[in-house]
């Protein structure tokens, strides 16, 4: 049992995440392959997936046992972290003393491979490896599925938001049953051990996470920003491929479509290639044209190239993700 002990102060400053988070949504799903359960909701993803990802998925899951104790700095609270390279740039740039006590804490009930002492000394090269395997996962296990993620999180938050304006904070921390029992000041979550997180007025953040499973999910060190990571609703079949392009898909063409939503969260060109099965020329001739036409931008660093979509790029997304 989680037990997150509220101040009148606090239930002032509790408020749902406005999206889902990458790198939750990272760590909650590499967690969730590993598992058996939840075959209705995430077997035919499973399937899809396993054979799929690269070999980010030998460096991640070590470090993300299907049950027991993820560390902490894999979910870094940054505040509004507007793209996921900030996202892990934030997560690499942790202090070494942390990330020295977080993976001998790992290591008192998972075995790690011989490279977890280089991560924990903060070694660069495994950080940039750890890096690019966040990089190579995103890409290929979350990107193809984004819309139909984000639609679903967005689905949860304004359940949420409803219950807020119908009844206040008490009704929004209510709303989270049958997880949750809202028994004030006290909110009492189903967990795997015994937690107890006092707020003392720092407030706490509802994150809905797509990944989830099967019950709410925290922070181990509540020092650290609070957060309650929780499951959602599932659009039935949202693992089915897809049967035509789609709109963007008609506008752009299908590969370009995939490429400017894999953009939507920041990529590179070798990620990308990875992603859609495609030659590095073919996709640099593809961002070209994105880029021409105002979609994209790319910058260019330490030999890599790294590509974001524009404004009016979001803009195209969120027209599609949106279409009724």
């Amino acid at each position: 049992m989680l037990r997150i002990h509220f101040t009148p102060e606090d239930l002032t400053r509790v408020r749902v995440a406005p999206g889902p988070d990458l790198l939750w949504e990272i760590s909650n799903s590499v967690q969730t392959l590993q598992r058996k359960d939840g075959e209705r909701v995430f077997g035919a993803w499973r399937r899809w997936a396993r054979p799929r990802l690269p070999e980010s998925r030998e460096l991640l899951s070590p470090l993300l046992p299907p049950y027991g104790y993820p560390p902490d700095f894999l979910t870094p609270s940054a505040g509004e972290r507007p793209t996921f390279r900030a996202a892990v740039d934030a997560l690499l740039g942790t202090e070494p003393a942390r990330l020295r006590a977080e993976l001998a804490r790992l290591a008192r009930s998972s075995r790690l491979p011989g490279w977890a002492a280089s991560l924990a000394r903060g070694d660069t090269e495994t950080l940039t490896r750890l890096g690019d395997a966040l990089h190579a996962y995103q890409a290929r296990a979350l990107v193809p599925h984004w819309r139909q993620i984000r639609a679903d999180v967005e689905a949860d938050r304004a359940r949420r938001l409803q219950n807020l304006m119908d009844g206040g904070t008490e009704a929004l921390l209510a709303g989270l049953r049958p997880d949750a029992r809202w028994r004030p000041p006290v909110l009492e979550v189903t967990y795997p051990v015994e937690q107890c997180l006092r707020l003392e007025g720092r407030g706490l953040v509802l994150q809905p996470s797509f990944f989830c499973w099967p019950t709410p999910t925290t922070l181990a060190d509540g020092a650290l920003r609070p957060v309650l990571v929780h499951p959602i609703r599932h659009t039935p079949g949202w693992s089915a491929p897809r049967t035509g392009p789609g709109p963007l898909g008609r506008l752009l063409g299908q590969t370009r479509a995939e490429l400017l939503r894999a953009t939507g969260t920041g990529c590179s060109t070798v990620e990308a290639a990875r992603m859609l099965q495609v030659t590095h020329p073919a996709v640099s001739q593809h961002m070209n044209v994105l880029r021409a036409a105002g979609l994209i931008t790319t910058v260019r660093t330490a030999g890599r190239s790294f590509h974001l979509a524009t404004a009016e790029g979001r803009a195209l997304l969120a027209a599609e993700e949106h279409r009724p």
